[in-house]
């Protein structure tokens, strides 16, 4: 079959869908396939649990707590890098680590420099990027960034090593990050508190 004759079959396969042939008591529905429906019927929207609604609560005290915490923003940073109790977004872990490290919170620092290290889905690595923070939390005596960091400056000279060193490393960094990193604040009845 012809591009031109796949054309052809998608608009009457549309046209036949956008058509309503029924009685004004009625709707025609097309999500997978199309079928007519009453207006007064109640599509099924299952409501929230109680667990997800106190799941809700919690995420938006972690994000208030955020704004002034270098802790909680941490742990938002990496909630969102994991997917954890909120939706997984890659630039908000990012937004999130970026605001901590700045505070001086030597965790986000590392997190930041390893996340700028091997890049995350749509962002690439840039080993420049990642050899500043790490510098600056093996300066303050972390051990895993100085390794990592011996890793970002030979990843700035050059590309292709630097290509397959994040690419055969990246999983085990970020298999770290999804599990052996834990979060710094805990959640106690009704508020989040940092030790």
């Amino acid at each position: 079959m012809t591009y031109r004759g796949l054309i052809l079959i998608s608009c009457v396969v549309l046209a036949a869908c956008a058509s309503n042939s029924s009685s004004s008591e009625n709707v025609r529905i097309c999500d997978v396939d199309c079928h007519v429906q009453p207006k007064s019927q109640v599509n099924y929207q299952p409501m929230q649990s109680a667990s997800s609604t106190e799941e809700d609560a919690r995420i938006a005290a972690l994000q208030r707590a955020a704004e002034t915490n270098p802790r909680a923003a941490y742990d938002l940073g990496l909630r969102y890098f994991r997917g954890d109790g909120i939706g997984q977004n890659s630039y908000q872990a990012i937004v999130w680590m970026r605001k901590s490290a700045e505070a001086g919170y030597l965790d986000a620092q590392k997190a930041l420099g390893v996340f700028y290290l091997f890049g995350l889905e749509e962002m690439g690595a840039d080993p420049r990027e990642a050899e500043k923070w790490l510098s600056i939390a093996a300066g303050r005596g972390d051990k895993e960034s100085a390794n990592l960091l011996v890793q970002a400056r030979a990843a700035k000279q050059s590309d292709e090593d630097d290509y397959k060193w994040r690419t055969q490393w990246r999983g085990v960094y970020y298999g770290y990050w999804n599990s052996g990193y834990a979060y710094r604040g805990y959640w106690r009845g009704s508020a989040w508190y940092w030790p």
